[in-house]
């Protein structure tokens, strides 16, 4: 982990008792009572504020980091040097899985976008665990299959798709993700800014802001504020897609 960030260390779960990281957590969802005992006792907890960097890229990690609460973003530095944004990692989803089983140097930044708290299992605990509960290590495989999913997706959609496609596929990936249901549709808190977004999907932050405004004329969609958005005929911003 960063060791020039600023955290605070929880050595117990007394604050969550483990409730978001083992219960709700995709990869402990099959485990029972007896086990996720087990894996609650080899969990630590830090809190970041936003800003900070969890991880830098090269740097050699040696935990399992889940998000407890918050959200994170990973990326990579261009050599022109702007910011591609990976991923968006919030409460449930983890990293630092690359060197649990071998050395990598993590291959992107990890950088709190909120104040953000994980919980952390140490690499050789963790190690010790999968060998006495296989099914985590299958559960890690099948997230990580799903991940590679999105990805592959993502390059796609900067690879070959129109500006209006990239707008709209990221726009209905995070209404899968952060969306809540609304009377009039689906309400998204949206975990980054229009400037966010456009580097996840490389494009400049005028063309995000005109095309989502386009679509607010359209009635696809209503902007409530600079963070939400509120998505009244997903349909139709399907169609975009094809």
């Amino acid at each position: 982990m960063n060791t020039t960030a600023k955290i605070t260390t929880i050595s117990n779960c007394e604050k969550c008792n483990h409730k978001l990281c083992t219960r709700k957590v995709s990869i402990f969802s099959s485990l029972n009572m007896e086990q996720l005992a087990k894996v609650g006792e080899l969990i630590n907890h830090r809190r970041y504020k936003k800003g900070e960097l969890l991880v830098m890229e090269g740097e050699r990690t040696e935990s399992l980091v889940i998000i407890n609460e918050g959200q994170v973003k990973a990326y990579k530095t261009t050599q022109d040097g702007k910011e591609q944004i990976i991923y968006i990692f919030s409460e449930g989803d983890f990293f630092g899985e690359r060197n649990l089983l071998r050395d990598y140097a993590s291959p992107y930044n990890v950088e709190a976008l909120e104040e953000t708290h994980v919980c952390i299992i140490h690499k050789r605990d963790f190690q010790v665990l999968i060998k006495s509960i296989p099914d985590i290590a299958v559960k890690i495989m099948e997230e990580l299959c799903e991940r590679l999913d999105r990805l592959e997706n993502t390059i796609e959609t900067m690879g070959s798709r129109t500006v209006e496609a990239r707008v709209s596929s990221v726009l209905l990936e995070f209404a899968d993700k952060y969306g809540k249901p609304h009377p009039k549709g689906i309400l998204i808190e949206l975990p980054l800014s229009r400037e966010g977004i456009a580097n996840y999907i490389g494009l400049a932050r005028e063309t995000v802001s005109r095309k989502m405004s386009l679509l607010q004329e359209e009635g696809i969609l209503e902007m409530i504020g600079n963070k939400k958005v509120l998505l009244l005929n997903r349909s139709e911003l399907e169609k975009t897609l094809k």
